[in-house]
This record gives C-alpha cells, sequence and structure tokens, in this order.
C-alpha cells in the first residue's frame, strides 16, 4: 500500500468520524439570523476535552429570559444545605416570635410539601407574632412588566409566602370556587364589560368575576401580598391569631427546616416556575445576610464565586422576568460546568428539563434515550435553551443557544434550535 493512499484512507476515516464542521454550524446560524431577522449566540463545549468547540457570538449579550435560574439554581447549591430553612424564630416568655426566611414550599401545591411550619405552629401554646423587619425588598423586581400582575407567572415575592402567594378561581357547579378560602370576601361580580373573565384589581385583592364562569375554568392569579395579609391567611389556615410585631432578626434566632431543596429546585427548573425562582434568591440572600433582599445574594455570588466569568453578567433578579438581564452564551457554558463539577450527573440531570420526557422540552427532542439536559427561557421574541447534550457516541457537551430580537413565530424558532442540535447530536 502506498504512502498516498494511506493518507487518503485515513483523511477518509477522519472526515467519517468527525465532529460536524464548524463551517457547517456557521452557514446554520448566519441563516438563522437571516430567516429570523434576530441575534443569535451559541457556544459549545466539550467536557472531556475540557475546550469550546465552536462558538458563535458567544461573547454577545443576550436578554436570557428564564436562563437567569441557571444563576439562582448556582447561587443555592452553594448556599443552601440539603433541607430549605422555613422559619427563624425565638421564644421569649409565652410568646413565639417567628420571621420568614421566603420558603416558598408552604402549602404551595407544585412542591413537594410537610406540614412542619403548620404543625409547629398549631402545636405551640404561645402566643404568635409575625415580625417581617427582614424583608427588604419590593414585591415585584425591577424590569418586571407592570401589566402582568394578574398572571400567575407574575406572583409576589414576600418573607413568608403561603399557598404559593396565588388565587385559584373556577367554575363549578354551584358557580364560582375561591382557594384559599379567605379570598372569598374579595370576589365580585359583573355581568361583562372585560375581556377576561377573572381579573384583580391592580392595587388590592378585589377581584372581578363575569358571570357565569363556565364549568371547568380555572384561573391562578396572583395575590397582592402585605403582612396583613399574611397574618390573615396565616390565622385562617391555623385556627389560631397571629399578630403583627415590628422586631429585627436576632442573632441568636432558631431555624425550623422544611422540604428537601432538591424538591424547589426541580421544580424551578423544569417547569421554569418564577415564583419558586425568587424566593430562592431570597433564601439565599437571608443566609449570607440575614436580610431577604435578591442583590445582596447577586452581589455576592459576582464578586465570588462568579467573579471567573468571562463576561460580567447584567443580573437583576432571580427569575428572568426582567427586561434588564444580560449574559453571554460562553459564561452561561462556564456557569454549567461549575454546576456539573459541584453536582453529581446522576442528580443533576434529573432535575433539569429533559427532551422528550420532562418540563418545559417534554414535546422537543424525541429520541429512544434522552440527550437534551438543561433550562430553557422564554420571554416575547427571546427564547434560549442552554445545558447539556450527550451526544450519539457518548460525549458529554455544553451549550447555551440564545435567540434575541427575533421577528417569527417561538415555535419556528424551536424548531431550528431542536434542527440543529439534533444534528450535533448525531454526528458529534
Amino acid at each position: 500500500m502506498t504512502v498516498r493512499l494511506v493518507i487518503l484512507l485515513c483523511l477518509i476515516w477522519w472526515t467519517a468520524c468527525s465532529p460536524i464542521s464548524k463551517n457547517s454550524l456557521n452557514k446554520e446560524f448566519r441563516e438563522t439570523e437571516k430567516n429570523f431577522h434576530d441575534h443569535t449566540g451559541f457556544t459549545l463545549y466539550d467536557l472531556q476535552q475540557h475546550k469550546t468547540v465552536f462558538d458563535y457570538n458567544g461573547s454577545s449579550y443576550f436578554t436570557p429570559a428564564s436562563n437567569t435560574k441557571i444563576f439562582t439554581f448556582y447561587t443555592a447549591l452553594t448556599t443552601l444545605h440539603d433541607s430549605v430553612p422555613a422559619l427563624r424564630y425565638v421564644e421569649q416568655g409565652d410568646s413565639l416570635i417567628f420571621w420568614g426566611t421566603g420558603d416558598p414550599s408552604l402549602l404551595y401545591h407544585k412542591v413537594f410539601t410537610n406540614d412542619k411550619v403548620i404543625t409547629f405552629l398549631s402545636d405551640t401554646d404561645k402566643t404568635l407574632y409575625f415580625a417581617a423587619n427582614n424583608y427588604q425588598t419590593t414585591h415585584f423586581g425591577a424590569g418586571w412588566a407592570w401589566d402582568d400582575y394578574n398572571d400567575y407567572y407574575s406572583a409576589e415575592r414576600s418573607p413568608l409566602p403561603i399557598y404559593g402567594n396565588l388565587i385559584n378561581v373556577q367554575g363549578v357547579s354551584t358557580g364560582v370556587q375561591v382557594k384559599p378560602n379567605y379570598y372569598n370576601k374579595f370576589i365580585v361580580y359583573n355581568d361583562g364589560g372585560s375581556e377576561q373573565p377573572v381579573v384583580r384589581n391592580t392595587d388590592s385583592n378585589l377581584i372581578a368575576v363575569t358571570k357565569p364562569l363556565s364549568l371547568g375554568f380555572a384561573k391562578e392569579l396572583p395575590a397582592k401580598i402585605s403582612v396583613d395579609v399574611t397574618i390573615q391567611l396565616l390565622s385562617d389556615t391555623l385556627k389560631k391569631i397571629v399578630q403583627p410585631i415590628s422586631m429585627p432578626l436576632p442573632a441568636v434566632a432558631l431555624t425550623l427546616f422544611s422540604v428537601p431543596a432538591d424538591s424547589l429546585y426541580k421544580v424551578m427548573m423544569q417547569e421554569s416556575d418564577n415564583f419558586i425562582a425568587e424566593q430562592l434568591l431570597l433564601v439565599s440572600a437571608g443566609i449570607m445576610s440575614d436580610t431577604l433582599k435578591p442583590e445582596i445574594a447577586i452581589r455576592r455570588m459576582k464578586q465570588g464565586l462568579l467573579k471567573d466569568l468571562l463576561d460580567e453578567p447584567i443580573w437583576f433578579d432571580g427569575s428572568g422576568l426582567s427586561r434588564y438581564n444580560l449574559f453571554t452564551p460562553r459564561s452561561v457554558v462556564q456557569l454549567w460546568e461549575k454546576i456539573y463539577s459541584l453536582v453529581p450527573r446522576e442528580r443533576l440531570f434529573q432535575l433539569l428539563a429533559i427532551g422528550g420526557k420532562a418540563g418545559t422540552i417534554k414535546n422537543w427532542y424525541q429520541a429512544p434515550q434522552p440527550f437534551i439536559f438543561g433550562k430553557t427561557g422564554s420571554l416575547s421574541n427571546n427564547h434560549c435553551l442552554s445545558g447539556f447534550i450527550v451526544t450519539r457516541s457518548g460525549k458529554t457537551l455544553i451549550f447555551s443557544f440564545m435567540n434575541s430580537n427575533f421577528a417569527t413565530s417561538s415555535t419556528e424558532v424551536r424548531k431550528n434550535m431542536q434542527k440543529i442540535l439534533t444534528q450535533i447530536y448525531e454526528n458529534y
């Protein structure tokens, strides 16, 4: 066999076994931007080789939407232990004084819950006092859309959430059913004139219901939260009086823990629950400083564990509802590598959205074996997906695929992303 023939055969073998070419990927992304009139960024990183194997606008900033939750996830992973702190409390004489930690799990129907808090407060024979002095932020985050106040995904932040800070209104055979029952007194009826059958007042819990609600109709809407509302909800649930008190959180306060942290992470990452994300950032801030203020957690992370990111994150909230957030694909990839080194793979992948199987990509990336594990992010005219690809050849890659300001339907963008990521899965 001649040397020339050997070289030719080696070239054929290398071509057949090589990863998808950079030229073909560059062409795909140029076509994407041309077709969708958008700004597209993509970074692909080989975990085994510890190097970036492809980059297209990876250092450009994009609106991350719920990819922001990846930052919240890492913050909580590095701050919380296995269980979530539910209350801080002290006992003084015949009084039990307690402060919220921001824990979102109390009677929230979307997560695994237990009755530790309810049992603890119900069983005590002491007079109950609730203090909110450690809560030092606003109910909405900077850059949130004000007119989302009537939609479940924009639940208000608070120091001691209960029932997910949501109100559920349903049409039943007997008329209208409201949960929690406490909010029944705020229902008013009208005979039309509203485009929406259930609308909450912008400044109160007054809820206008257009009669008749169709049987089976259901809507969850955010409650207007205050210390007074929290106290009344607790009192109604516990069947005992809870009173307000103004008192700083003392360093000697004890901690009551509630649910496993993973039970919150899974809902946040798979279902993209904004409320859990916002509250987890508050919980983390409270552990770092005893003050429930998201800016504290963000600042600590940026100055500490995230200081080495290639591009500084422009980071304003826990959920990604804020239009002020801006991240780069290559920094999101860096963050995933940090998370991968911190959390065992078997645990981590089960907490994420799984292509064809679970969460926000359940109906996408179908395959005999799941190959996409990650986190989506969507706001109008913006869509992202970042996480891990386990290729057909067995390689594990980290990727961040970000699309901003597209002038087409998000479904078309998702289809294009699915095509490109599937090509990488099949050929790398």
